[in-house]
């Protein structure tokens, strides 16, 4: 594993305190990366940087950044225009506030970030550190970097402050949908059928227990390919259900699927009773012939 190497190197300011800190990425993708070759021979392809007006190559030094501003015209910016900002050389996490967790919205998260403390800094970082999570809360801090000012927040995971830097709230785009425009009903069965489903898939979050099964596969298939072996075909998933136009029915075997899932046996259906044997009619007796009548006597 590669050392983690320090992006960024500051000061933490919390009230009159000061926590010299260096930032390092905390995630890294894992994404198999290509090149693009020429496919006869494997060569790279090279990009060279063009003018679109004189076609001519540009070097990175005649360089500059365009703005557009629409109707064909450019504004240029040069270094000249972007070392007055105030932002280029800060190196400060400015705590703005304390919240609960709770009240920040996932979508606003971007990119998270370990804080490491510098020097002499450990003593004060680790009561920062102790603090936000006795207090239960995360702290709101601004912060510049890659010349960009960033909303973020500093919380406690795994004894390590983590600096989670956030999209501004207008970078959020609103929802705007026709069906929710519609006036959408759902039947209370349907809810409660819903909620039974929800319950026979609930568990705890590991993520150690999910993979990433196509770059597992495509790994398999570069090996392959280097080792001159031939590639297995990974089992055929069980292709999904169409899409059933019975709610309910669908709702009623996706819990029936999600019980056998986890070996839960479905609850049997109650046996039906067994109707009584009808009782045999009794025997009709035939009547009894009514005695003769006494022969009279002579």
């Amino acid at each position: 594993m590669l050392a983690m190497r320090a992006i960024w190197k500051g000061a933490v300011s919390f009230g009159l305190v000061s926590i010299a800190v260096k930032l390092y990425s905390a995630t890294e993708e894992k994404d198999i990366r290509f090149h693009q070759v020429h496919r006869t021979d494997g060569g790279r392809i090279k990009y060279q940087r063009t003018c679109s007006i004189d076609g001519e190559v540009v070097s990175y030094d005649d360089i500059a950044k365009g703005y557009d501003i629409g109707g064909g015209e450019m504004v240029i910016l040069t270094d000249e225009d972007f070392a007055d900002l105030p932002l280029t050389t800060s190196r400060a996490i400015d705590v703005l506030e304390f919240v609960p967790a709770e009240d920040i919205d996932p979508i606003l998260f971007a990119k998270a970030y370990y804080l490491e403390p510098e020097g002499q800094a450990a003593k004060p970082y680790v009561l920062l550190r102790d603090a936000l999570r006795d207090a239960d809360r995360v702290a709101i801090v601004k912060i510049a970097i890659r010349q960009r000012e960033q909303l973020a927040t500093l919380r406690v995971h795994e004894d390590v402050l983590v600096l989670n830097t956030m999209l501004w709230p207008d970078e959020v785009r609103t929802p705007e949908f026709g069906f929710l425009d519609e006036d959408i009903e759902t039947r209370p069965a349907e809810l409660a059928m819903a909620s039974s489903l929800i319950d026979s898939m609930a568990g705890s979050f590991k993520a150690d227990e999910f993979t990433d099964n196509y770059r597992a596969a495509l790994q398999e298939v570069i090996d392959a390919k280097v080792e001159g072996r031939e590639i297995v075909q990974p089992e055929e998933a069980e292709e999904a259900p169409a899409a059933a136009i019975d709610l309910m029915a669908a709702l009623k075997a996706s819990v029936e699927r999600a019980k056998k899932a986890r070996g839960e046996e479905s609850a049997p259906a109650p046996a039906k009773k067994k109707a009584a044997p009808a009782k045999k009619a009794a025997p009709v007796k035939k009547a009894t012939p009514a005695k003769k009548a006494a022969k009279k006597s002579a």
